[in-house]
C-alpha cells in the first residue's frame, strides 16, 4: 500500500479516537500503538516530553526505551533545538547518537508543539532498517503531531 493513503487512513482513525477523549497522553499512546502496528518498517515508535529541561519518555510501543536521554544530545533533541522533522538515513552517522537499542538503524523525530508554539517533546521513530525513513514520514507524523492538542 501506498504510504500516503496508508497515513491518511491512520489520521482518520486517530481523529476519530480523538472524538472520545482530548488528553494529550492518552492521544499520544493511541498514536504510538497505530503507528507501530500499521507501518512495518516501525521498529519503535514514541514520545519523548521535555520535562524540566530533560527529555523524559512518554508513552511508547517497541522494545525498551531510555528514561531519559542525554542532555543537548542525540536525534531527539535536534528535533526540540531545530523546531523542526529530522531524518537520519543511518543512525551511525549521526553526531552523538544516543542507541537505546543497538538494532536501531534509522530514525525520524517530529517536533509536538504545544497551543502556544513551545515544543512540548517530540515524536520519535525507530527502524531495523537503514533509510526507512522520509519526507513523506514527516509530512504525516507533523500532521499527526497536530492532533495532539487539537480540540
Amino acid at each position: 500500500m501506498q504510504k500516503e493513503i496508508l497515513y491518511e487512513r491512520i489520521i482518520e482513525q486517530l481523529k476519530e479516537l480523538f472524538e472520545k477523549s482530548d488528553d494529550p497522553v492518552a492521544r499520544m499512546a493511541t498514536i504510538s500503538a497505530l503507528l507501530y502496528h500499521k507501518i512495518d518498517y516501525y521498529f519503535w515508535c514514541g514520545f519523548y516530553l521535555l520535562k524540566d529541561d530533560e527529555l523524559i519518555v512518554g508513552p511508547y510501543q517497541g522494545p525498551l526505551a531510555c528514561l531519559k536521554l542525554a542532555h543537548n544530545k542525540g536525534v531527539c533533541w535536534a528535533g526540540v533545538r531545530e523546531k523542526k522533522a529530522i531524518i537520519v538515513p543511518d543512525v551511525h552517522q549521526f553526531p552523538d547518537h544516543i542507541a537505546c537499542d543497538e538494532r536501531s538503524q534509522s530514525e525520524i523525530v517530529v517536533p509536538v508543539f504545544k497551543p502556544d508554539g513551545s515544543v512540548y517533546g517530540v515524536i520519535d521513530g525507530d527502524s531495523d532498517k537503514p533509510a526507512s525513513f522520509d519526507e513523506t514520514d514527516a509530512r504525516y507524523l507533523q500532521i499527526i503531531a497536530g492532533l495532539i492538542f487539537q480540540k
